[in-house]
């Protein structure tokens, strides 16, 4: 049950009008109240809290509410009934949408021939938590992961290839494009030959080709094993740029069709400026001066494709947001020539930083690689163990990890840059993933011990219980949030909450002590599961998972 919209509904029905419903900061004064008052007062001419008083009758009318009172200048507080409250978080909290979608998700975006880099950890984090978050909703979604297999690097490693050998492993094939690179900065003619192999490879050489395809296993085996180490669900398409190759022809005939396409200094430019635009707006490259295709050109051309292919309500995207302007472009050009229905949105996130807000950085100064912070994170869970002096596994040990660079990525708004403190998220109390996997086990511990009742009935509860329980109806409210505004950080920062409900109510509500009446256990016994079910879920939305003991 979606327990706000539920009794916002209620009250709104009852009062003829709309108004907002507020949780109050201590719920002692209720668990809700509404501003209706003070919203009516002036077209019904009266003092607010003179209105509210007439108003809070009323609403004790609803069979949920057990009470209500005035406050302040008009605030109304609602109290709800215990046994609505027991009754509705009995129910399986399995939020849904009213009206489901077919959703295109593009994040990943790896490129071939690299390692995966600290800048990769928030497209794949982010975009993961939002494709599970659609699933259970009950959208269709189909994830893509957009790979970088066709551009100018492709000749640099090729390039690197005809001249020093086939690499045998990812590791060696990672020093391929840097190498590569550097040349290219100081040899001119490297460079150019680089630029000729990329042509040649896009017009479908077979010995590069052949090269191509060779080094592509490499590479893809290298993210295979990185995303199932990240507990990633797979990608439904991996398909990039060299994919959607056979298809800029078509769009390239729409373009011309439109009259979008403008020669420029001999490239092909379409140029998406709006009289209303105050901002520069560069227009976007469809084609070089070198007759090559463009990063742009087949993010265009992706949109056409998977219009075609998946005929979807909504294509989004997410990256880095120094992108912001290219999917601008991109969205604007693909409105121009129509190539699709479907809304488009793109969500950009923040860099991720060291301590003083530099880029993070290895202990030998370089880039960090995703499996560097993934190692990173379990040496330092692995040195927290052996400090409590308590023994765990490898398995259990690798879960921790993940969980702290997980959650702490999910717990920040998207759009913001954020500290990665190796210490900091791998501690065991406070805003972690480590406290939130260590509420599930210890609530799962005291599951474990005892013979849980399905058909207990339990009121009147203690505050703290009460707490608990509304706590889990917020779940599908959360969700649906989570959704509508692409906001992955409300999943993260209510497991947190609903932690820190579990935590109180474990401590100031015993269950299991021998001097606690066996109808109370079997009711606290029925909080803890229900409260547990709802954090599992919470907990698998962010794609963790919960050990057996911590």
């Amino acid at each position: 049950m979606n327990l706000y919209k539920y009794v916002s509904n209620a009250v709104n029905e009852k009062l003829g009008t709309k108004v907002n419903l507020e949780v109050p900061k201590n719920r002692d004064f209720g668990d809700f109240s509404t501003n209706a008052a003070m919203v009516m007062a002036k077209s019904a001419g009266k003092n607010p809290r003179e209105l509210a008083s007439e108003i809070a009758p009323k609403l004790a009318e609803l069979d949920f509410v057990a009470e209500t009172s005035v406050a302040g200048p008009g605030f109304i507080n609602i109290k709800l009934k215990d046994d609505f409250i027991w009754e509705s978080a009995s129910q399986s909290q399995s939020p849904k949408s009213a009206t489901t979608q077919t959703i295109v998700l593009d994040y990943g975006g790896y490129n071939v021939g690299k390692e995966l880099h600290i800048g990769h950890l928030r497209t794949t984090v982010v975009g993961d938590t939002f494709n599970r978050i659609a699933k259970t909703l009950g959208h269709k979604t189909i994830s893509y992961n957009h790979i970088g297999d066709w551009g100018r690097p492709m000749g640099l490693i090729i390039a690197w290839i005809l001249e020093y050998g086939m690499p045998e492993t990812a590791n060696e094939l990672n020093k391929y494009y840097p190498a590569s690179t550097a040349r290219a900065k100081e040899d001119e003619n490297w460079l150019n030959h680089a630029k000729e192999i990329t042509s040649q490879l896009q017009s479908d050489n077979p010995e590069y080709r052949k090269i191509y395809n060779n080094f592509m296993k490499i590479s893809l085996a290298q993210m295979d094993t990185l995303l199932k180490r990240m507990n990633i669900l797979p990608f439904d398409v991996t398909m990039g740029e060299r994919g959607v190759a056979e298809h800029v022809p078509t769009v390239h005939k729409i373009l011309e069709s439109k009259n979008l396409l403008t020669l420029d200094d001999g490239a092909q430019i379409i140029n998406v400026k709006r009289e209303e635009d105050n901002a520069p707006m560069p227009p976007l490259m469809w084609r070089t001066s070198a007759d090559t295709q463009t990063y742009a050109a087949a993010d265009l051309t992706a949109i056409y494709y998977r219009t075609q292919q998946n005929t979807p309500n909504t294509i989004g995207y997410f990256t880095d947001n120094r992108q912001t302007l290219h999917f601008n472009q991109v969205f604007r050009a693909a409105n121009l020539a129509n190539l699709t229905d479907a809304t488009l949105f793109h969500t950009g996130f923040g860099a991720i930083t060291g301590p003083g807000g530099k880029p993070f950085k290895t202990r030998d100064g370089g880039v960090a690689s995703l499996s560097d912070i993934l190692d990173i994170a379990t040496d330092a869970v692995r040195e927290r163990v052996s400090e409590s002096g308590k023994t765990l596994d490898e398995d259990t040990i690798s879960a921790i990890a993940l969980a702290a660079v997980k959650f702490n990525d999910l717990m920040h708004d998207v759009r913001s840059d954020y500290i990665f403190d190796p210490s900091a998220v791998t501690s065991f109390e406070g805003r972690t993933g480590p406290y939130i996997l260590y509420t599930a086990v210890r609530l799962n511990s005291v599951l474990k011990r005892a013979t849980f009742d399905a058909d207990a009935t339990y009121m009147p509860m203690t505050t703290d219980e009460r707490n608990l329980l509304i706590g889990v109806l917020d779940f599908e409210r959360t969700v649906i949030s989570a959704f509508e505004n692409r906001a992955t950080d409300m999943i993260a920062n209510y497991a947190y909450d609903l932690c820190q409900l579990i935590n109180t109510f474990y401590h100031n509500c015993p269950i299991l002590r021998e001097d606690v009446p066996a109808n109370i256990r079997a009711g606290r016994l029925h909080i803890a599961k229900t409260a547990y079910d709802t954090l599992a879920k919470t907990i698998d939305l962010m794609g963790l998972t919960i050990p057996n003991e911590m």
